[in-house]
Parts: C-alpha cells; structure tokens; sequence
C-alpha cells in the first residue's frame, strides 16, 4: 500500500518538474532569441549608408564631389588698365646718354658721375622736334642748368619735358598739341650737358615718377 502511494506521490512531482522544465526551455530559447535579433538590427544599421540631405556634403563612393552639390561661386576683379599713348620719337638720331636712375653716369661735361633723367639725343642744331604724344603745353621756361625747356602734360599722368631747345619756340602754355606737332627746333642751351653738343634732352614722368623715355615710346 506504502508503494503505490509513493509511487502516485512521485508521478506528481515528475509533472510538475517537466512543466518546469519546460517553461525554463520556452524562457531561454526567447531570451536567445531577443539577442540575436538585437544583435542583427545593430549590424544592419551599421551597413545602412547615411546619406545626408546637404548637397554640399555629398560624395561619390570614390571620394569626389557628388555631380549636383552645389560649388562655392568665385568672381574674378580686374583691375582696369591704362590704355596704351601712341607715341613717336621727338626727334630722330644717335644716343648720347641713355636714361640712368638706377645707377650714375658719367657726365663729361661736370667731369662726375650721378643719375640722368631722360635720353640724349644726338640731333643738327636747328632740327625740328616734336611732341612725343597727344597732350597740352603745361609750361615753357628757361632753365638755369637744361636750357630751354618745354613741359606736355598727355592722358594717364604722362608728362614729357623736351630741354636743349634752342631759343625760339614753337609752342606756349596752354596749347593743345598731337602727335608729331613741331614745338621747337635742336639747340645747345642745356649747360650741364655742353660736351655732347646738339641734341635735345627727352625725359618723361608718370604721375611725377621719372620713367625711361623707351618704355615710354615702345621701344
């Protein structure tokens, strides 16, 4: 009798292990499975590319710039260029002392060497010279150490001075001239520079800058 109650006692217990036991298995097999779904979101998101709504910040997969981004805009100043002077030679001969503001040259007349303004150029007393360019007489005076000296003012702050002239002008203050216009003739009134003889020194200024007479004419 004690054995078939024992044994109906432990048929009980036995059912109620397994259902135990079961719901244990139900619980793990769950938990196993909220992680790995957790764990497969997570890599999911990490393969997911973010694209970004600024065009500015899109790129290609090689790394250059995606083709609708939008490129910073860049506007280019120029700066406005004085218009060339047509020019001519005052009058035409030999060289004598090239301009020198840079260095001294030797001045055979005072016998030293210091700078030199203009050009000398070698010409027959009585030769006729030009304006170098469209301008207006600015000044005519007599100058202690260059003789007779004519002063044009022309476009884009040029001034030529023509000294060496003899006496008699062509020319006055105010006057308009072109190109080519005779204001003087060949002289030998510039004391400083007796030893060279006839010629006319040319010398040119840009808004009160010496300036090589060449670069002046194009040379």
């Amino acid at each position: 009798m004690s054995d078939k109650n024992t044994s109906r006692h432990f048929g009980g217990k036995g059912y109620y292990i397994a259902l135990v036991l079961c719901a244990l298995a139900i619980g793990i097999s769950g938990y196993v499975y909220y992680n790995n779904a957790n764990e497969v979101d997570s890599l999911q998101s990490l393969d997911t590319p973010v694209i970004s709504t600024d065009a500015t910040k899109q790129t290609k997969p090689d790394g250059t710039a995606a083709a609708n981004a939008t490129q910073p805009q860049t506007t280019q100043s120029t700066k406005p260029t004085a218009a060339k002077t047509a020019t001519c030679t005052p009058v035409e001969g030999e060289i004598l002392a090239e301009y020198a503001m840079e260095c001294l040259s030797y001045n055979e007349t005072t016998r030293d060497w210091r700078v030199h303004n203009g050009v000398d150029i070698a010409a027959q007393s009585g030769t006729q010279v030009c304006a170098a360019a469209d301008g207006k007489v600015y000044t005519v005076y007599e100058d202690d150490q260059m003789g007779t000296t004519v002063v044009i003012r022309h476009d884009n702050g040029y001034t030529t001075k023509y000294s060496s002239l003899a006496e008699e002008v062509s020319v006055a203050a105010g006057d308009t001239v072109k190109m080519g216009d005779a204001i003087g003739c060949v002289g030998t009134t510039a004391l400083m520079e007796q030893a060279l003889g006839d010629h006319v020194h040319f010398g040119v200024t840009q808004n009160d800058e010496p300036v090589d007479p060449k670069a002046f004419l194009g040379e």
